[in-house]
């Protein structure tokens, strides 16, 4: 037996699970874990500058690598900063640990009125996949366990342990093999395999299939899969898109690639759904991102075969003729396997039809990024970054609009190199994604392309990432209005309220960050001013002044809003944006 404080002792059980940073802010009942995890060499502490960014910086973490970081909160308001950033891991199916603190047990649960009182347990648990209260320190290994394998088997996502005061700085007797228990003795490390049966059915209505349309999910990057789908897809000779989560799985220079990001990626992918006469879908949950005014895409007389890791998402938005319930990297080997032995027909025809849809509508993209006018064109700017930033970089698209131009005019190389927020949609998430990116990989360049909405709700975190030497690069469009909103009001309702921005000068705010700032008002000041911001060794922040200009995908956006109110019809709340986007 061995004694150590319960800070210790939850430090210590961190370390088997690998976990390379806890995020958080300095405060009094977090002192016995901050001076424990100060003494572990393994693990990096981060200190930001709200609560919110580190739920943000673990989601980021889990997104890029699949790695489980930890997000700390003091008692009462601390832990209830948390909701800011926890939305992004629970609603994108990211694993990270939540660690709070509390009150000592004498006084909480219930709460007895002293300052800071908090249920914080009953605060966060609608947000995580599991969360506990720890009432005995003796219990911190177990319960360790139980948020790892809870946050880290099957559909992965957020988890949180409570953490009274005296069972951080009291001191109790742990078994020594209790520290020495390795992840896969106390959890799976592979997910379910599909039974034979269903593989070759799946391999026999894929090989006998004349339209196949493959789409890769989130699920496929979860599970490392990618090289894998490529695999498939050099096997089939298919057109294929990605979820929003499943970014760069499909590299847009791919000869099968007709769209990414669902809904918003372009006009080929609507076809695609209509004509094909079957889908194959792995990890993939059928979210609003794929959805129209009659909700999951149209699939026409499509049959659909529906691999995913989670059985509850299986038939949960639209029906299937097979669903698997599997993880992705197995049961792609298996497919691919079981293929080898079929003849595969030809598909040119179909592909060729759909990237030329594709092809046309990149036309008027292209149209778009050569408008002159005074004031920069979206498209003119995305264009210009898309051809400018280094082809190693990582990129968050942080913003409503300007996250539509970036998924289409950033070329995405590989999954797990262009990270969107679709399942909770939280403005803001950028900047703290890119500081954890960077801290990922200090070799790779990092950029954050956000909207100034976006950007002003976590640009303090640009004092989190000077201090900590971590030169990402903001690149905002500013338009000065949240302007999605604008549109939408002027559209529906005839009237502008609440939805400007003016006057904000967010490279002078960079400096007062003691960081690098430059206006840009013209497509020709892109280039020299990105050449600076990345050799001035700083966080940056490129102001690019450019005016609203809505999106050619906004009329699919809107019926996908619209579903359950129009049945098909312009009628109903996003009507304007369908008749004039």
């Amino acid at each position: 037996m061995i004694e150590m404080t319960g800070a210790e002792a939850l430090t210590r059980l961190l370390v088997p699970e690998a976990v390379p940073f806890v995020f958080g802010i300095a405060g009094g009942k977090l002192n016995p874990l901050l001076h424990a995890i100060s003494r572990e060499p393994s693990i990096r502490y981060l200190g930001v500058r709200h609560e919110a960014a580190g739920p943000l910086m673990g989601a980021a973490v889990a997104a890029a690598t699949g790695r489980i970081c930890v997000a700390l909160g003091e008692m009462g308001p601390g832990s209830s900063n948390l909701i800011g950033g926890l939305g992004t891991a629970y609603n994108n199916n990211l694993p990270l640990l939540l660690i709070t603190s509390n009150n000592h047990l004498a006084a909480s649960y219930p709460n007895r009125g002293m300052f800071m009182d908090l249920d914080t347990h009953a605060l966060l648990k609608p947000l995580t996949k599991w969360s506990a209260v720890v009432h005995d320190g003796r219990r911190l290994p177990d319960l360790v366990r139980d948020a790892f394998r809870q946050a880290l088997t099957g559909r992965r996502g957020p988890v949180h342990l409570d953490v009274p005061q005296e069972i951080l700085g009291g001191r109790f007797e742990f078994d020594e093999q209790a520290f020495a228990l390795k992840p896969e003795h106390y959890r799976s490390l592979e997910g379910p395999r599909a039974p034979a049966g269903q593989i070759a059915r799946a391999a026999d209505m894929l090989a006998t299939a004349k339209r196949p349309l493959l789409v890769a999910g989130g699920g496929v990057v979860s599970a490392n899969a990618g090289d894998l789908f490529r695999m498939l897809l050099d096997l089939v000779r298919t057109p294929a898109l990605t979820t929003q989560m499943g970014i760069g799985t499909v590299p847009s220079n791919s000869p099968y690639f007709i769209g990414q990001g669902g809904i918003i990626g372009g006009d080929a992918i609507q076809t695609a759904f209509k004509d094909a006469d079957l889908i194959l879908a792995i990890g993939c949950r059928f979210s609003s991102w794929l959805w129209d005014d009659g909700g999951a895409l149209s699939k026409g007389d499509a049959e659909l075969i529906n691999i995913n890791i989670d059985p509850m998402s299986l038939g949960a938005n639209t029906p299937h003729a097979l669903g698997i319930w599997a993880d992705a990297a197995s049961a792609l080997e298996d497919l691919i396997t079981v293929l080898g032995t079929r003849t595969i027909p030809d598909r040119s025809e179909w592909l060729a039809h759909l990237r030329t849809i594709h092809a046309g509508y990149r036309t008027k993209l292209d149209r778009m990024s050569e408008d002159d006018g005074t004031v920069l064109h979206p498209a003119r700017l995305g264009s210009a970054l898309g051809k400018l930033l280094p082809q190693d970089a990582l990129i968050a698209y942080d913003g409503g609009h300007t996250s539509f131009w970036s998924n289409d005019l950033t070329p995405a190389p590989l999954e797990r190199t262009r990270f969107h927020e679709p399942g909770m949609c939280q403005l803001g998430f950028g900047t703290p994604y890119a500081v954890a990116l960077k801290l990922l990989y200090p070799d790779r360049p990092v950029f954050n392309i956000c909207g100034d909405g976006a950007f002003g709700f976590t640009l303090s975190e640009l004092d989190t990432a000077r201090r900590y030497g971590l030169p990402i690069i903001n690149i905002i469009h500013n338009n000065a209005s949240w302007g999605v909103i604008k549109m939408g009001q002027r559209r529906s309702f005839d009237f502008s309220f609440g939805a400007d921005l003016e006057g904000t000068d967010y490279a002078e705010i960079a400096h007062g960050f003691g960081c690098h700032g430059e206006v840009v008002t013209t497509v020709e000041e892109v280039e020299p001013a990105l050449q600076r911001a990345m050799a001035s060794g700083l966080p940056a922040v490129l102001d690019c002044r450019v005016r609203f200009e809505a999106h050619p995908s906004m009329p699919y956006f809107a019926r996908m809003n619209a579903f359950g109110y129009t049945k098909g019809t312009s009628a109903g709340p996003h009507a304007a944006l369908v008749k004039g986007a």
